[in-house]
């Protein structure tokens, strides 16, 4: 069926979207048009003001002047002149509802949403008018583009926009991170073990000991308690210690 699906208004200098219309279709063939739609609306300044990006049963129609552009999905019968003129229209309502300081200062997407009710109008307006009835803009439109034609593009050139956008072209930042494993502990770092060991557990007995002897006769021996638990205390922490120094890192894949 020949008609108008889709349109929206996108932000030139970025392809932030601006408006859209609230149309659910789940064609797949549409679904994959939307898609190179949002690809072609963020390179749409490397364009001239008027372009058209053809398929097989869909087609992409855009016209951008100033900062703002309007965009539409056609049925590739759709007659060509039709397309730019609900485009010319559909921008010439949204220069005249918006300015430009509130279109430049906008910073989410679909901030204009409630424009989706002059785009349904104008759509269904068109999408009902036959190409053989009178518009008033017909003719100016007509001798424009055979003036100055719109730029061809095809559907399948928007997967290496895609591409170009993304960054396919770019070299990859590889950060490489350091891993750590474990190496063999030597000698003298068994000896240092065992001692370490060997110095907490004393003072651990000792101090359970005297902690006994102290609380049987009296409650003034506990800085005597303290003073043997706080070696046992570091000696543990001179073992943790020495095992995290005997990590090393490794920068090898």
């Amino acid at each position: 069926m020949s008609m108008i699906f889709f349109a929206c208004v996108v932000r030139v200098r970025d392809g932030l979207p601006l408006s859209a219309s609230t149309d659910f279709h789940f064609n797949q063939d549409f679904l994959e048009c939307r898609k190179r739609l949002k690809v072609l609306s963020s390179i749409l300044a490397q364009y001239p003001s008027r372009g058209t990006a053809k398929g097989r049963d869909l087609s992409i129609h855009f016209v951008s002047s100033g900062d703002i552009a309007c965009m539409a999905i056609c049925s590739s019968n759709y007659s060509t002149i039709m397309a730019f003129c609900f485009l010319e229209e559909l921008q010439w309502e949204f220069a005249a509802s918006y300015d430009t300081t509130s279109i430049s200062l906008a910073s989410r997407p679909y901030a204009f949403l409630e424009f989706d009710n002059v785009i349904q109008k104008v759509k269904c307006h068109f999408n009902c008018t036959s190409s053989s009835q009178t518009n008033a803009n017909w003719e100016k439109i007509e001798e424009e583009l055979k003036f100055q034609p719109p730029v061809q593009l095809k559907l399948e050139d928007t997967e290496l926009m895609n591409g170009m956008t993304n960054g396919g072209h770019a070299g990859v930042h590889v950060e490489v991170v350091p891993t750590y494993r474990m190496q063999r502990v030597t000698p003298l770092g068994i000896l240092s073990l065992v001692l370490n060991i060997m110095c907490g557990a004393l003072n651990l007995i000792r101090g359970v000991h005297l902690a006994e002897y102290s609380f049987q006769e009296d409650h003034e021996g506990i800085g005597n308690v303290i003073a043997f638990l706080l070696p046992f205390l570091a000696c543990v922490f001179q073992i943790l210690t020495r095992q995290l120094m005997e990590k090393q890192p490794d920068c090898g894949v």
